[in-house]
């Protein structure tokens, strides 16, 4: 059995004794063990990592930009290399993953103008002879913690920022699909990002809580459910730590009675079912307005039996199979229990059959569904629609505002007042309108709010680079020596 490795100071090495299982959801099928780190092996890691850091923090700006730019080609001319690892190990089909590639590289493109980025503040004269200079610092060694849905994205996410603000990182990603961030750690290596400060260490929640409680970690970001983000946000906070978790989600798109319904079950397909549904923007509720229900419910069951859903290494086939079998039996538990809520199973997934062995599952649509039901209340993600069915505007914003997730959001309508009245009202992170997955580009920030990120800062961006950086403020005065005295009064300008 191949054991997959981690990548320390510029190699692949074997980190711990402990192995787990890595699986191909396409066949149901074991392709590999991962090896899982120990705490000692994350505490070399971390004294490594700090070391590496003193010596890169030094590197000239233009130099670390001329790095950026690599990694930005290489990666652009590979895409399809690591689209393929991907769905090896994720399931989901290569085009999917290639579109996965190419959101990270959009935060890579914003961080090869890290000059630009890391520029301070300067004010002359704010008291006589006293000039005010404000720079960016890096923290040291940082330390991300990514989920098995985007095994290349919310990595890439995290370390170009983070590596171009002058710090280290040790990566942990996910124990299901590894593979990825390996081959991402070692295109970093190739373009010219020093040995040591990208690390990526396999393991499990012994690595994890290891980096969470390393004094040299002075900053973690995590991707994953709100349990999880909650004690990645108190354990590292109580240890004094810079943390950004972020949580799970349970986004509503909103169908005005004016919208286009066409339209809008095109995008409530794509958004709900695209990638088996396991994304964090997937639209999990579509909330119809008004008497407009019955045709949209309608539309989006007759496109449902069009979706190419098997292996995602086979042309044609849109949607791969879930992530393990565990996944598979909780999404069609479900689905099997809506209707005992009252809830109505309009299209069940379960029905569809595959030649597959792996975890796959069809499409299923849940009508009438209401709060309170499990289909509604909990983060399924998976492939499964549900349909909540109010009589006005303000009912639909009521109802989102309620939820404790708030991640993305979307509104479908062809009116501007309603338009700006959405964004204006609705307490999410992130808002599409007419857009089903308002996944910000690199240039803006991701991020939501209430139960979908413990923290105050998104991630990518500029928020980024806050995050990833402390300002240090300088106050510079070059006196006469005629000018010394005592003065024990607090100082005015």
């Amino acid at each position: 059995m191949n054991v997959i490795e981690s990548y320390v100071n510029g190699q692949r090495v074997v980190l711990g004794e402990r192995r787990g299982p890595v699986f191909n959801p396409s066949s149901g099928e074991q392709s590999a063990e991962v090896a899982l780190a120990s705490q000692a092996d994350v505490r070399r890691v971390v004294e490594q990592a700090a070391e590496a850091q003193k010596a890169w923090r030094k590197t000239g700006l233009v130099k670390r930009q001329a790095v950026f730019f690599r990694i930005r080609q290489l990666l652009d001319e590979r895409k399809r290399e690591l689209a393929e690892i991907i769905t090896a190990e994720h399931g989901k089909a290569v085009d999917d993953a290639v579109g996965e590639v190419l959101r990270g590289l959009e935060v890579v493109d914003f961080c090869s103008s890290l000059m630009h980025h890391l520029k301070g503040e300067f004010a002359e004269q704010v008291a006589t002879g006293v000039d005010v200079t404000q720079i960016r610092q890096p923290l040291g060694v940082v330390a991300g913690i990514t989920p098995f849905n985007f095994p290349a994205m919310v990595p890439l996410w995290m370390i170009s920022t983070a590596i171009a603000a002058g710090n280290a990182v040790v990566l942990k990603p996910s124990e299901r699909d590894p593979s990825a961030l390996l081959w991402i750690a070692e295109l970093f290596a190739e373009a010219g990002v020093p040995e040591g400060v990208l690390n990526v260490v396999n393991g499990d929640k012994e690595a994890v809580d290891a980096l969470l409680d390393d004094p040299d970690v002075k900053a973690v970001s995590f991707v994953g459910s709100t349990p999880i983000a909650k004690y990645i946000y108190s354990r590292a906070a109580e240890n004094g730590k810079r943390v950004q978790a972020f949580g799970g989600a349970k986004n509503h798109m909103v169908v005005m009675p004016d919208a286009d319904l066409d339209m809008a079950a095109d995008a409530a397909v794509s958004a709900a079912y695209g990638s088996c549904g396991e994304r964090c923007m997937a639209i999990s509720v579509a909330v119809a307005v008004g008497d407009i229900a019955d045709d949209l419910v309608a539309k989006i069951a007759e496109r449902i039996p069009g979706l190419k859903i098997g292996d995602g290494f086979k042309d044609g086939n849109e949607i791969g199979p879930l992530i393990t079998k565990d996944a598979l039996e909780r999404v069609s538990g479900y689905v099997a229990g809506a209707e005992g809520e009252g809830a109505t199973v309009v299209v069940d997934g379960r029905e569809k059959e595959f030649a597959e062995k792996g975890f796959f599952i069809g499409a299923s649509l849940v009508d009438h569904v209401k709060p309170g039901m499990k289909v509604y209340d909990d983060e399924i993600f998976g492939p499964v629609l549900s349909v909540v069915r109010v009589d006005s505007y303000d009912e639909a914003v009521e109802l989102i505002n309620a939820s404790r997730y708030a991640n993305g959001t979307a509104v479908f309508t062809r009116d501007g007042k309603t338009a700006r009245s959405f964004q204006f009202d609705i307490e999410v992170g992130m808002v599409g309108i007419n857009v089903p997955i308002p996944v910000p580009v690199g240039a803006f920030s991701f991020g939501g709010w209430k139960d979908s990120l413990f923290g105050d800062t998104h991630m990518y961006g500029m928020e980024g680079f806050n995050f990833y950086t402390r300002r240090k403020v300088v106050s510079t005065r070059w006196p006469e020596p005629s000018e010394s005295q005592i003065e024990l009064g607090f100082p005015r300008h």
